[in-house]
């Protein structure tokens, strides 16, 4: 009995070092290929007492993925929380995850300096045109609705606050499947903070 508990508990360990190994492996290739696409940001900057400083990052594409998300007729409903707006946005019992999220990806048209513009949200990441990039979100019924697009906070150290304020576009390293890594934040000439 206690060989099999033994034989059990380390293949377990291995399972484990094998997953969290592979997720690391699939990051480290985004990082090293991956597409790099700057969005434009709205960003706010709280400091937060457990974690640091950080900036809470915005994307200015996130309004156009709100907007074509939802119908016309679910607008006006949109600075409300009950159930109504909720089910207007998609958020019912057929829709989303156990946590209430959809995801999608939108789709964005890079300008010669790498910038990406808002063509449309689809369900998966192909098909794409020429010049064009998936990149995958996560909308959530939190407020409104959140969508959270790579990451939506950039974490820096303590006093570095001012070095991080002129931020104007967040770097994403995006892959063929849509998934995105949030790597850096440019200022207003694209050059990296």
């Amino acid at each position: 009995m206690r060989y099999w508990r033994s034989i059990l508990l380390w293949a377990g360990l291995l399972m484990v070092l094998v997953v969290v190994n592979h997720g690391i492996l699939r990051r480290e290739r985004m990082l090293s290929a991956g597409r790099i696409v700057l969005l434009e940001l709205a960003p706010a900057d709280p400091r937060s007492l457990m974690q640091g400083d950080y900036m809470a990052l915005r994307f200015a594409v996130v309004e156009d993925i709100r907007d074509a998300s939802e119908s016309p007729d679910c607008r006006h409903l949109r600075e409300t929380n009950n159930a109504a707006a909720l089910k207007c946005a998609g958020f019912d019992r057929d829709g989303g995850d156990a946590y209430g999220r959809k995801d999608g990806y939108v789709v964005l048209k890079l300008d010669a300096d790498g910038i990406g513009r808002f063509v449309r949200v689809q369900a998966a990441p192909r098909p794409v045109g020429a010049g064009e990039v998936a990149v995958r979100y996560r909308k959530r019924p939190r407020g409104w609705w959140d969508v959270r697009i790579a990451g939506n906070t950039w974490f820096f150290p303590e006093g570095q606050a001012q070095r991080y304020a002129p931020a104007k576009y967040g770097e994403l390293r995006v892959d063929d499947h849509g998934e995105a890594l949030l790597t850096g934040l440019r200022d207003d000439r694209r050059a990296p903070l």
